[in-house]
C-alpha cells in the first residue's frame, strides 16, 4: 500500500483471520459506506481460470454468506482504524474474455444484519421496560464480540402486566429500532474500536464534542480536500403541532407546538434557519401520556438541519480517517459556512496506490458559534 497507509484484511467463518497472500494479491478495491442505520462493504477481486479464488477458495466456501465474517482495518500513519466488521451477503463473478481479468465481488454488511435473520413473534416481555427488552435482545449477541451501550429513554414506562404484555414483531433488528424509533433514538451496530468488537448504541443522536481535525478549503497549501461545497434548503426546517384531548374531560382538542431544536445537538450556527413548514400528525390523540411525551421528545431529538456539505478528499493528504457520527471544523469556506459540522456518513474507497473518502456534513444554521476551529 502506500507510504504511510497499511491495509489488514481479516476474513474467517468464525473468527476472521488475516487472509491468505493469493486474495491480498487478487484484491483490486475496497468500498465502506458508514453512517446511518447500517453500513456495508464491498471488495472487488481480479480472478484468472487458474487463480485459487476460482479452482480452491470459491468451491470450498471461503466467501459463502452469512456464514462468513470480514474485518477491514486501514492504518494511517501507525494509527489502526477498524473501517468494516460484517458478514458476507452476496457474492458475484463476472467472467471476462480477457486473460486474468474476471472480477469477483463480495458484498457484505454490519453485524447487526445478524439480528435481522430470524423472525421472533412469540417474544414477551412481561413488566419489563424498554431499556430492560433492549439489553435482554443484545445479550444474544455477544458472542460476536457485540458490547451494548443503551440510554433509557427520557420518559420511562414500565407496562402493568394486568394490562398489557409488549411482545415482539419482527426481527431482533426491526424490533430494536421500532423501540428506538418510538422514544426519538436511534440504534445501530459500530466497528471498533479494536478488531473484532463492535458497540451496539441505542440512544439519542447525540453529537461527540470533541472535534475531529479540521477540513481545509480554498487555502492554498493548507488545503487538505479535494471538493467541498455547501446548500441551506429553506424548508427543512418544521413546526410539529400536536394535538392532545385535556385530561379531564378528554373531548376538548389542545394543540402544542413542538419546537424544531435538538436539545442533545449544541447549536453549531449563530443563525438558524427559520422554520418554514407546520405539520399536525394524526394519530396523537389516542395515546397516553408517556406514549406522547416521548413521542413529542423523538420529534425534538431528531430535528432536522438546514444547511448540508459534500465533499472528497485524500485520506493521506488529510492525515487521518474521517469517521461518522462525529464533529468536523472547516475552514476556508467563508464567514457563512466556516465551522464545526456534524459528520453525517462517509464512504470509503481504497485502491492500489489511493485512499479517498466521500463525506456528507449538516449543521442547524449560517454563521460559526466559534471564533476558530482546532487544526
Amino acid at each position: 500500500m502506500l507510504d504511510g497507509l497499511h491495509l489488514t484484511l481479516l476474513i474467517g467463518p468464525a473468527v476472521p483471520v488475516p487472509a491468505p497472500t493469493e486474495v491480498l494479491d487478487a484484491l483490486e478495491g475496497v468500498q465502506i459506506n458508514s453512517g446511518g442505520d447500517r453500513s456495508g462493504f464491498q471488495l472487488s477481486f481480479q480472478v484468472g481460470k487458474r487463480s485459487v479464488l476460482q479452482t480452491t477458495l470459491l468451491p470450498a466456501g471461503y466467501f459463502d454468506p452469512i456464514v462468513t465474517r470480514v474485518i477491514v482495518i486501514a492504518t494511517v500513519r501507525g494509527i489502526p482504524n477498524v473501517l468494516a466488521d460484517g458478514v458476507v451477503t452476496r457474492q458475484e463473478l463476472s467472467p471476462s474474455n480477457d486473460p486474468g481479468k474476471s472480477t469477483l465481488t463480495i458484498t457484505g454488511e454490519d453485524l447487526s444484519l445478524l439480528m435481522d435473520l430470524v423472525e421472533m413473534p412469540f417474544m414477551r416481555f412481561p413488566a419489563m421496560p424498554v431499556i430492560a427488552r433492549v439489553y435482554a435482545i443484545l445479550a444474544k449477541y455477544a458472542a460476536f464480540g457485540i458490547a451494548p451501550i443503551a440510554i433509557p429513554p427520557i420518559v420511562p414506562d414500565i407496562p402493568n402486566p394486568l394490562e398489557e404484555m409488549p411482545h415482539q414483531n419482527g426481527t431482533d433488528r426491526e424490533y430494536l429500532q421500532q423501540l428506538a424509533s418510538s422514544c426519538g433514538y436511534t440504534f445501530y451496530v459500530e466497528p471498533g474500536p479494536t478488531p473484532g468488537a463492535n458497540i451496539a448504541y441505542f440512544g439519542p443522536d447525540v453529537r461527540i464534542p470533541a472535534p475531529q481535525p479540521a477540513l481545509n478549503v480554498n487555502m492554498d497549501a493548507h488545503t487538505n480536500v479535494e471538493s467541498l461545497s455547501f446548500s441551506l434548503d429553506g424548508t427543512a426546517k418544521k413546526i410539529v403541532v400536536m394535538t392532545v384531548m385535556d385530561p379531564i374531560t378528554r373531548r376538548t382538542p389542545i394543540p402544542i407546538p413542538v419546537p424544531n431544536i435538538s436539545v442533545l445537538r449544541p447549536p453549531m450556527g449563530v443563525r438558524p434557519t427559520p422554520p418554514a413548514r407546520v405539520e399536525f400528525p394524526g394519530y396523537v390523540a389516542h395515546l397516553n401520556p408517556s406514549d406522547a411525551a416521548n413521542m413529542a421528545l423523538g420529534i425534538v431529538l431528531g430535528a432536522q438541519d438546514a444547511i448540508s456539505g459534500t465533499g472528497t478528499l485524500d485520506v493521506l493528504r488529510y492525515g487521518h480517517v474521517l469517521r461518522s457520527r462525529m464533529m468536523v471544523g472547516v475552514r476556508g469556506a467563508g464567514l457563512a459556512y466556516d465551522g464545526l459540522y456534524y459528520v453525517n456518513s462517509v464512504s470509503h474507497d481504497i485502491k492500489r496506490g489511493q485512499f479517498k473518502q466521500s463525506f456528507n456534513l449538516s449543521r442547524d444554521g449560517l454563521i460559526s458559534n466559534t471564533p476558530v476551529v482546532p487544526p
